[in-house]
């Protein structure tokens, strides 16, 4: 199969032919639909992970957010068939642990072996293998395309998750987005818009504003001009009631925290880089003084997807609107080292893979 592979750390990646996968007996082989291109992959690539975090070695295939069609099952899969459309949650679970029965796999006790593309090689190919197919993978619906729904498997979902799961948006809430026009950013703007709430979008880029006020935001600000926290309590009269952090970068952490009005929510979907090296300051005497929780979310489940389709089917959603363009794969090199200053507005998603 055709694949762009990582021969070494921080440098381009190479098209090149590689050998098929091989079907475990839990798993399948999925022909790659449509994968997104994620600041994730951009951390692994530049070895730029937080301290602890996952590292991988060159060769290497990245690739963790894709849609696409089964082409092969192990004898020990029940549940799909070849020819089947699926969703591969990107951190799965293997089914029996404790988080796994309780049914929270997204944050398996042994996800860091079962993740494509982190934990082995990925979907920047033609195929991808998948552990455990029984317990993860979601089914696309008909006449729904592979690129609208590839970011589903990562960024979107973690977005639904977050808000509507951990962060419980309400209707009329006000809700600040930091880093509002990347994947993870513009995927909060449009789920938190449709629960109802008034989304303040804040970026540092007017393209990138004007994206996500095109997807619901009502208010948004400029950080390079503009204190963003106080401009929030300003347009909030004292504060959101939720306000996000979807890049993981240390001043917009914090910022967002100061956002925030008393009890309010405060909620985690960026990951920081060795920059941070996992760790941030936190006006920890405003928070407890406040009452503010601190919440985050590391994707969704299997089974949460019905809802999340469910308002998808309904017009409610619509994933495909955070896509800002496609590229082919020899073309995935370019836009992953672009990730390193936050380059494009939304999800890039690769959907050739062969010229």
């Amino acid at each position: 199969m055709r694949a762009a592979v990582i021969e070494e750390l921080r440098k381009p990646l190479v098209v090149r032919e590689v050998p098929d996968p091989v079907c475990p007996p839990d798993g399948a082989i999925v022909r790659v639909g449509a994968n997104g291109i994620c600041r994730t992959d951009w951390a692994l690539w530049a070895g730029e992970f937080w301290t602890g975090g996952p590292r991988v070695e060159a060769p290497f295939v990245l690739g963790h957010e894709f849609a696409g069609t089964v082409v092969e099952v192990g004898r020990e899969v029940r549940g799909w068939k070849e020819g089947d459309r699926v969703i591969f949650p990107m951190n799965p679970g293997e089914g029996s642990c404790e988080m796994c029965r309780s049914g929270n796999q997204h944050v398996c006790d042994h996800v860091d072996s079962l993740v494509p593309g982190v934990s082995y090689w990925g979907a920047f190919a033609e195929y991808v293998v998948v552990r455990f197919a029984d317990v993860n993978l979601v089914e696309v619906p008909e006449g729904v395309g592979f690129v609208d729904v590839a970011a589903l498997a990562c960024r979107y979902m973690t977005a639904f998750h977050g808000v509507v799961d951990q962060a419980r948006v309400r209707g009329g809430e006000w809700v600040a987005v930091y880093g509002a026009g990347g994947g993870m950013g513009l995927s909060t703007v449009e789920i938190a818009a449709a629960t109802g709430a008034n989304v303040i979008a804040i970026d540092i880029t007017e393209d990138k504003l004007d994206a996500a006020r095109a997807l619901g935001a009502v208010h948004t600000v400029n950080a390079s001009v503009d204190d963003p926290a106080e401009a929030v309590r300003t347009l909030t009269g004292g504060g959101a009631h939720v306000s996000v952090d979807a890049v993981g970068i240390a001043a917009a952490c914090r910022n967002s925290v100061l956002s925030l009005r008393t009890r309010g929510r405060h909620l985690q979907l960026g990951h920081t880089t060795a920059a941070e090296q996992g760790h941030v300051a936190l006006p920890i005497d405003v928070m407890m003084v406040k009452e503010l929780e601190f919440l985050s979310a590391f994707g969704m489940q299997g089974q949460r997807f019905g809802t999340m389709l469910n308002m998808i089917a309904a017009g409610r959603l619509s994933p495909g609107r955070v896509v800002s363009r496609t590229v082919g794969l020899d073309e995935a090199s370019a836009v992953l080292e672009s990730l390193e200053t936050y380059g494009p507005t939304g999800v890039v998603v690769i959907d050739e893979f062969r010229p």
